[in-house]
């Protein structure tokens, strides 16, 4: 039997962050559901991208993602083997939602494997779960890790026990190569 993957979204996601993990985990044979705060047709991505002379990244409506499968309060943690959070704007918002706190505790507590991108660690530092642990992520983000009690490191990817962690697209390869690790 195939091992479940959850991956965690909501509207501003980032598009790159969602379609590669989902595509990348599929092709390597495991079962991917997509959970939102409600089930919904699709998902409205967004794409950051980095502009000549901009001090900030720039945002543009990305591809519509299809394959939500279920809301978060119907999602049954223990049913999964692994969870991934991408970043864009959607971690500011699913993180106060309240039903999602039990599903994140949930693959910390069981020690299963997190996979946190970009703005993603916002939903852990939401749920105080980074305190002592080394994590990266987007620029941004840095001061809210570290005000949890993290440790910040500047690297393409972070392992930290069940925890992976990469600062944003560019890093997907490194990101997910270290997730698959952990989950196989």
């Amino acid at each position: 039997m195939a091992k479940k993957v959850l991956i965690i979204a909501g509207d501003g996601v980032e598009a790159q962050e969602i379609f590669y993990p989902y595509y990348r985990l599929k092709e390597e044979g495991f079962e991917v559901h997509v959970a939102a705060p409600t089930k919904k047709d699709v998902l409205f991505t967004v794409v950051h991208d980095f502009e000549p002379g901009w001090e900030t990244y720039s945002e543009k409506l990305g591809y519509r993602f299809p394959w939500v499968t279920l809301a978060f309060k119907d999602v049954k943690p223990e049913e999964y083997d692994g969870l991934v959070i991408p970043g864009g704007r959607a971690p500011e918002f699913i993180r106060t939602k309240p039903e999602l706190e039990n599903i994140v505790k949930h693959f910390f507590e069981a020690n299963k494997p997190v996979a946190a991108i970009c703005h993603g660690p916002l939903v852990l530092t939401a749920y105080n779960l980074v305190k002592g642990k080394r994590v990266t992520c987007y620029i941004a983000v840095k001061p809210d890790v570290e005000r949890a009690g993290a440790t910040y490191v500047d690297e393409e990817v972070v392992v930290d026990g069940n925890l992976v962690t990469s600062r944003a697209w560019p890093d997907l390869p490194a990101f997910m190569k270290e997730f698959i690790k952990l989950l196989k």
